[in-house]
């Protein structure tokens, strides 16, 4: 008996250290970041620049995978269906947490999913093609209010934080326009560039190259100040809207059932990541701005970015398809 229970005493050991040391050993592997939009977009762009810098401090390659399509639960619904072991992650923007008050079925749900962390925020900017007419804010306005059928306005498909709040502003304006989703912002650019399209709203961060280069014209931004670089822009609260303000935040997020002390690694990597030379003179350059939260507090900030699309759904009036 005093034999059998020596045995069992050992093996129980045996197996928690075998556990503890699995735990230390993540990751053994590559890890993949999906990205549910196309690429060149502002979450694309901010997760391979944290992506590879967490890869250097893992010890093993970070790889970003973008799986855009049905606006963005394709890649959303797809993370859902993978093991919950820290491999396979997410990266989240405000759409995350839209599609689940804009849509019947989207196949997930905020619970599926734990936060790790922040990645970057930034307010949008209005954008327009250099051969629209428009060279202000009153300008499109009038434009629109006088011949709507000929004025459009894009997205990266329809509940996306972008279309939330694009409809926000046109809603402010008294405007009805045609929307025309496209499965990335960056896809749709080239539309916008050549006048195909007359609007877009974009995160200042990825289309601060357009606007430099002349490509496209900044007629607003969307944040409470103006930016410094653009200080020449106005905000579209100082343009008749007072008070409109929008900004959207990307991070990263994993399948619920992730290990904590997985979640707790990976969170302390993306830190570390943030706090890099590289990072963070991009994001001063391009009007972005890291912020700093824990696991929990990024998904408490998610719990609370999914009421306020509740409350911004009904106030436009937006049913769910």
């Amino acid at each position: 008996m005093k034999r059998f229970v020596a045995n069992a005493v050992a093996g129980i050991v045996l197996f928690a250290a075998a556990t503890v040391q699995a735990q230390e050993k993540f990751p053994s592997r590559p890890i993949r970041i999906v990205v549910p939009s196309a690429a060149g977009g502002l979450a694309d762009i901010a997760t391979r620049m944290v992506a590879q810098k967490m890869g250097e401090k893992l010890g093993q390659p970070v790889v970003v995978e973008n799986r855009p399509g049905a606006d963005t639960m394709l890649g959303t619904r797809y993370v859902r269906s993978v093991a919950a072991d820290g491999y396979t992650l997410l990266t989240a923007s405000g759409t995350l947490v839209s599609q689940l008050v804009v849509k019947q079925d989207p196949g997930y749900d905020l619970k599926d999913f734990a936060g790790i962390g922040p990645l970057v925020r930034s307010p949008w900017v209005m954008l327009t093609g250099p051969s629209q007419p428009d060279k202000n804010l009153s300008d499109f306005i009038a434009r629109a209010k006088a011949h709507p059928a000929d004025m459009s306005f894009a997205s990266n498909g329809v509940g996306t934080a972008p279309y939330m709040a694009e409809q926000m502003f046109l809603q402010r304006a008294g405007l009805n326009l045609l929307h025309i989703p496209y499965k990335g912002i960056a896809t749709a650019m080239p539309d916008v560039i050549s006048g195909r399209v007359t609007m877009i709203f974009d995160a200042i961060s990825s289309s601060a190259g357009y606007v430099r280069s002349g490509q496209l014209r900044a007629l607003g931004v969307t944040s409470a100040n103006r930016l410094p670089i653009f200080p020449n822009v106005p905000t579209i609260a100082e343009q008749g809207m007072p008070g409109f303000r929008s900004y959207v935040t990307i991070g990263l997020v994993a399948r619920a059932e992730t290990p904590k002390e997985i979640v707790s690694k990976l969170a302390a990597v993306l830190q570390s990541a943030l706090a890099s030379k590289e990072v963070r003179e991009f994001y001063e350059a391009n009007g972005a701005e890291s912020i700093s939260a824990s696991p929990d507090e990024f998904t408490e900030m998610l719990k609370r970015d999914h009421v306020e699309f509740g409350k911004l759904a009904a106030q436009l009036g937006i049913q769910k398809q």
